[in-house]
């Protein structure tokens, strides 16, 4: 009975000093970031035949960052701990059109001077980063 009673004490120790070491630790760091990438987009005739590549260098948003999570030992769980775990991910994406202005036809030909020589597409970004419960894909 004694022995219990000091493991017992050891783990109560053991969460004290976890808890103590996770509040040191720099809040948590999610932002929306914005980034430059390159978007190439084929299109197809109705045969399936390539009719022209477009590509063009687009500034979006992103999300970027650090988000506190822990892991501490639990009687309740079938596993002996209770994980809380938190990600840095977009909580709103917001749709908008991009222009791509480097168009070229099948056989790798430039096009000017055409309506085929931009493509408008439409993508998907975040609007808002923040920390969400990691496997929460209701949003």
């Amino acid at each position: 009975m004694l022995v219990a009673s000091k493991s017992l004490l050891v783990l109560v120790v053991y969460v004290t000093i976890s808890d103590a070491e996770i509040t040191e630790i720099d809040d948590e760091s999610c932002e929306t970031l914005q980034s430059e990438i390159r978007i190439t987009k084929d299109e197809y005739d109705e045969l399936a035949r390539l009719r022209r590549t477009c590509s063009g260098d687009v500034s979006v948003t992103k999300c970027e960052g650090f988000c506190n999570s822990q892991v501490q030992p639990s009687v309740i769980t079938t596993t002996g701990f209770s994980k809380e775990c938190y990600c840095c991910r977009e909580s709103y994406l917001k749709e908008r059109f991009v222009i791509l202005n480097h168009c070229y036809d099948a056989d790798g030909i430039k096009l000017i001077g055409t309506d085929d020589e931009v493509m408008e597409i439409k993508i998907r970004e975040p609007a808002e980063c923040k920390c969400i419960k990691c496997g929460d894909f209701a949003r």
